[in-house]
């Protein structure tokens, strides 16, 4: 891990252009549970699978339903920056690293200080109704029973990404830009296996490719330096 470590503080000293993609992984230090690993919402048993419930259909069928579970699991508002967070906001301040690009919807990213973050599934403190498109923070619905209602009368939709919903594509576009320009791309805390936002890194066409994670990572990257391990732990030690 040593010679890891020293590794990755010599290409990022020598990098000005540095663009990080972050996945759940990036949050667990913070104690929000990811997805898939062996104590994830995966793995927990609900009357229905999580993507089921964070899906679309779901959403459009079973509101009352989908505001249980997405009050109980996708909000965790006492949640604070972890090392990682806290590191790439320096980084940004530096100068040295350019866009954050998250798979994370917890907005911890901006609470540690970075300005540059591209939201790829959306952020629970946003919400919007569905009828007059009001925009609500997140207490609106954190402080709410049932379907949270707007005050015209319609329903409250967190601005989040569900299954079966596409991405962005100003988002999208953003990300394709600053991750070809980038001389230095760091993919931490993501298991690279949620599309499309995984095939975004093959626009990367640098030789500073370096991948933190705690476990496998989904696709065969190449990677010009691969470690296992928590990314605060890791970043805070560079």
């Amino acid at each position: 891990m040593e010679e890891s470590i020293r590794k990755l503080k010599e290409l990022v000293d020598g990098s000005d252009n540095i663009v990080f993609f972050g996945g759940a992984g990036v949050s667990t230090e913070s104690g929000i549970p990811d997805f898939r690993s062996v104590d994830g919402l995966y793995h927990q048993q609900y009357a229905y699978p999580p993507e089921t419930i964070l899906s679309h259909t779901f959403y459009m069928r079973r509101k009352a339903e989908f505001y249980d579970f997405y009050r109980a699991k996708m909000l965790a508002l006492d949640a604070q920056p972890n090392a990682a967070h806290r590191k790439l906001a320096e980084w940004e301040k530096a100068g040295k690293l350019k866009a954050v690009i998250t798979q994370n919807i917890d907005g911890l990213h901006q609470k540690a200080g970075s300005r540059e973050v591209l939201e790829l599934h959306g952020s629970v403190l946003r919400n919007y109704c569905e009828k007059c498109g009001k925009f609500y923070g997140v207490e609106a619905v954190a402080g709410s029973t049932g379907v949270p209602k707007c005050t015209c009368g319609g329903d409250i939709k967190p601005d989040v990404v569900l299954y079966e919903e596409g991405l962005d594509e100003d988002v999208l576009a953003r990300a394709v830009h600053y991750i070809r320009h980038a001389d230095m791309l760091i993919i931490g805390g993501t298991s690279l296996v949620v599309y499309p936002a995984a095939g975004l890194v093959h626009y990367y066409r640098g030789h500073k490719l370096v991948v933190i994670n705690k476990g496998q990572v989904g696709t065969s990257l190449g990677a010009d330096l691969v470690i296992d391990g928590p990314i605060g732990q890791v970043l805070s030690q560079v």
